[in-house]
């Protein structure tokens, strides 16, 4: 455990108006270096785009210690944009990979931000959008308040292995750092996406063509797109004792029966 970092985690306190003046010069810095954020409600994200927050995020509110501690662990950590995460607004996993007898594993780290989620929030669906409990104004503002509390999750990785955003110990450093009031997200999910501006909801009837084909069917779930079951003799056994073909479509394509 990197004593430097867990006395800093444990004892510091940022105060507001300092705390907005760092997170705006991470948000003008972000805008300044990306080649693909070129404004605040970006429409392009990648994986070096998180590679410089946590830099960011590090010097300006860790002092660097959380790369120090992962260099003296031997520790890699990964950074990766994901469009299939259609829930969560980010996720940080430790992995400890299996060594020799003898041998001590070195966990290795990654932060996973959901690009499906940001693209689909500030464009055709319109309702405040809070982070952490914050109130956003944009995507970068939207993405900031994920990666503070993604980065929460790996400073208690780092310390204490595990960690919990539902626990005392995680609203507390989060309310202290960056003054989360909550642990979930208000994005744009694709289901309510999907009810918004389609009408369309799970358990729906619904008609699509496929390759020139016409086809009806009930709404299952809607993630990045809808899966539909469509009765087929041919297909395996629901548990209402019918069978069906699945679909994936996307929730355009879709006409919801009258």
């Amino acid at each position: 455990m990197s004593q430097e970092l867990r006395r800093l985690v444990e004892a510091t306190l940022v105060l507001q108006r300092d705390a907005e003046q760092r997170l705006a010069t991470i948000f003008d810095s972000v805008l300044n270096s990306s080649p693909f954020i070129d404004q605040p409600n970006f429409s392009a994200l990648c994986d070096e785009d998180l590679a410089h927050l946590f830099d960011q995020y590090d010097q300006r509110f860790l002092q660097g210690t959380c790369r120090r501690t992962l260099d003296a662990m031997g520790s890699p950590i990964d950074f990766r944009v994901s469009p299939r995460m259609t829930r969560a607004g980010g996720k940080t996993t430790r992995v400890v990979p299996r060594v020799a007898r003898g041998l001590s594993p070195v966990p290795r780290f990654e932060i996973a931000v959901s690009s499906t989620l940001l693209f689909q929030t500030f464009a055709d669906v319109e309702r405040p959008i809070k982070v952490t409990g914050v109130l956003c104004h944009n995507r970068l503002e939207a993405l900031q308040r994920i990666f503070e509390h993604e980065l929460i999750h790996l400073v208690e990785m780092l310390l204490w292995q595990a960690s919990c955003c539902g626990a005392p110990r995680f609203k507390d450093i989060a309310g202290r750092f960056f003054g989360h009031k909550e642990s979930n997200h208000q994005l744009i999910t694709p289901d309510e996406r999907a009810r918004e501006k389609f009408g369309i909801r799970p358990g729906d009837r619904v008609t699509f063509e496929m390759d020139g084909l016409p086809y009806t069917g009930v709404v299952n779930r809607v993630t990045k797109r809808a899966t539909i079951l469509v009765e087929d003799s041919r297909g395996p056994r629901y548990s209402d004792g019918k069978r069906y073909a699945k679909f994936y479509i996307p929730v355009g394509m879709l006409e919801r029966c009258a």
